[in-house]
């Protein structure tokens, strides 16, 4: 009786060939980066989408996931810089009524 499970008799070999949860993991916080908190979820897309790429090299799976999230978390930063440059140019945020 064969189990199926790491037998060498077992005619179907089992690879794994999903996508790349740390492209995916990239992409995500590069694209919410760009709407919200992205002075920490931009780094975070760049470095997950780094290894992601470095990943991707090896084998796995989710290439443009793994690169859009680095290319969106630089995005983010830049979003962020200039955000903060216009923000202290304008004497901050003020809340006027009337």
């Amino acid at each position: 009786m064969t189990t199926g499970y790491g037998n060498s008799t077992d005619p179907v070999t089992r690879t794994r060939t999903g996508t790349n949860g740390l492209a995916v993991a990239g992409l995500v916080c590069g694209i919410v980066g760009v709407f919200i908190a992205n002075f920490i979820l931009g780094p975070l897309a760049i470095i997950f989408g780094g290894i992601g790429l470095s990943r991707s090299k090896r084998g796995a799976g989710g290439h443009g996931m793994a690169l859009a999230g680095v290319i969106l978390g630089i995005v983010d930063i830049v979003l962020y810089v200039v955000l903060i440059a216009v923000v202290s140019t304008h004497g901050g945020f003020s809340w006027h009524a009337g």
